[in-house]
Formats: C-alpha cells, sequence, structure tokens
C-alpha cells in the first residue's frame, strides 16, 4: 500500500493458538496492526493478550469493545491486569444502546484519554457519533463502506477535527474480504446480519449501497489484491476484515499471503 496502512481484521471468538499463530504470521509480512472485535463470546483483550505474547512490533487494536456493556474503568482495569503493551495498542470503543449513547460514549471516552496513554478510536456509523469521534478522539471506526465514501468520510471527519482543534485524527475502515468461492456464504451471511440491523439499514439506505458492494472477493490472490487496493489512500488503516469458510488456521493464512504483496 502506497499511502493507508495495511491491517488485518479477525473475530474475538478464534482461540487462542489461532490467534498467536495469526499474529506471528501477520507481523512476519508487515502487517500494521491486528484488530481484534469484542463480543459478549469473544474477549478482544485477551486476544491482543495472546497477540502480544508473540510479536514485538505488530501494533494491536480492538474494534470495538462496547462501552455499554464494558464501560471504561474495567477496561482499564483489564489492559493494567493483562499488561498490555501500551506503545502498541489502540483501543476502539463503541455505543449504541439506549439512551443517551452520545453521552455515554463521550463520558467514556473523556475517561480513557484521560488515564490511558495509546490512542482511543471511536466507532462510528452515524453522523453525530463520527462528529463526537472526529472532535474528541484519536480516531474514527468504520465498517462497510466503499471506497468512495470511505474517502468521503475521511475527508469529513479531517475538516471536523481542524476545525476542533483535535488535528490529526486517523480513520480506519473494516473492509470484508473473502478469498474463495467457499468463504462466500459466511460473507453473504454476515452482510445479510447486518442490513437487518436498523442502524445499518439506514446507512445503507442513506449511501444508497449495498453491504455486499462494500466487500472483496474472489477466487484469486490478485483478485483480493486488486480488490483491497483500491481502499488505498481512502483512510489511513485500511482493516482487511477476514471472512473465511471456517475458523481453521489455514484460512486466515491463505488470506495472509494474498495481502502480502500490499504490506
Amino acid at each position: 500500500m502506497k499511502h493507508s496502512k495495511l491491517d488485518f481484521g479477525i473475530v474475538g471468538s478464534l482461540d487462542l493458538d489461532t490467534v498467536r499463530a495469526i499474529a506471528c504470521k501477520a507481523e512476519e509480512i508487515g502487517i500494521h496492526s491486528l484488530w481484534v472485535n469484542d463480543t459478549p463470546g469473544g474477549d478482544s483483550l485477551a486476544r491482543l493478550e495472546a497477540a502480544a505474547s508473540v510479536t514485538s512490533s505488530l501494533h494491536l487494536a480492538t474494534g470495538v469493545i462496547s462501552v455499554d456493556r464494558k464501560p471504561a474503568a474495567q477496561i482499564l482495569e483489564e489492559v493494567e491486569r493483562r499488561s498490555l503493551p501500551l506503545d502498541r495498542i489502540t483501543l476502539g470503543i463503541g455505543s449504541a444502546a439506549p439512551p443517551s449513547p452520545l453521552r455515554r460514549m463521550e463520558q467514556n471516552l473523556a475517561t480513557l484519554r484521560e488515564s490511558l496513554d495509546a490512542p482511543i478510536f471511536v466507532g462510528s456509523l452515524g453522523p453525530r457519533m463520527r462528529r463526537l469521534g472526529a472532535e474528541q478522539s484519536n480516531g474514527l471506526l468504520f465498517n462497510w463502506l466503499t471506497p468512495e465514501f470511505a474517502l468521503e468520510t475521511t475527508n469529513e471527519m479531517r475538516t471536523q477535527a481542524r476545525s476542533a482543534g483535535n488535528a490529526p485524527v486517523e480513520s480506519a475502515t473494516y473492509v470484508r474480504t473473502a478469498l474463495g468461492n467457499d468463504a462466500l456464504p459466511r460473507l453473504e451471511e454476515e452482510a445479510a446480519r447486518y442490513a437487518a440491523i436498523p442502524s445499518y439499514a439506514a446507512n445503507f439506505r442513506r449511501l444508497t449501497i449495498t453491504a455486499l458492494e462494500t466487500a472483496v472477493r474472489g477466487p484469486s490472490a490478485d483478485d483480493i489484491a486488486a480488490g483491497v487496493s483500491a481502499f488505498d489512500g481512502t483512510v489511513d488503516h485500511v482493516i482487511v476484515r477476514a471472512i473465511t469458510p471456517t475458523d481453521d488456521l489455514v484460512h486466515y493464512l491463505r488470506l495472509l499471503e494474498a495481502i502480502a504483496p500490499l504490506a
């Protein structure tokens, strides 16, 4: 990639041995950051701890921890308890649950920025959350965007950040990436799941795109490299969010090999 950092994204439910192997391979080929999502059944901080134990230069990020169920105080306690390397971690946080997700985000964001010497990114979908992140965080994490809308949203973020005196702020976007026809059912399932979420459905309507239009997919490594390259320069971090046929390690390693020439 000439203009953007190339990152890799995995689900937080992967077993720790698989995470360690992915982290080692990612560092070996020159991936900048490993992003791990966080769910009730998949603790991203535990996965970052595992990845940190076998790497020395790979940056490690959560994308995102919901402060609706894990507030800033708990995040801080876990970061300290797990001895996560502050010079390599980025904490992505999000909030969507009523009431007042914006207020909850603002409060938790302030606590984390005051207490932790590490970048804090805001998972942002709607315009108000994007503005909050641009004005008060270190970066925004986007989801399900085409290259054109990723660039447009990044430019908007930078303008808002400068106006608020909060520059520089970085942008990152998840790019769902499926290598091989056997990965398509999982991709289609995930796209349908997000399209059924009211906030995402509204965003897709607003942008006049579908979830699948934002994804990179193809039968060959060349197809994947070409699709991912289309995002170069649209954001600061292009996160190849792995969509694999199964959670077997071999599929993740195959996808990493496909994007290795871009790193």
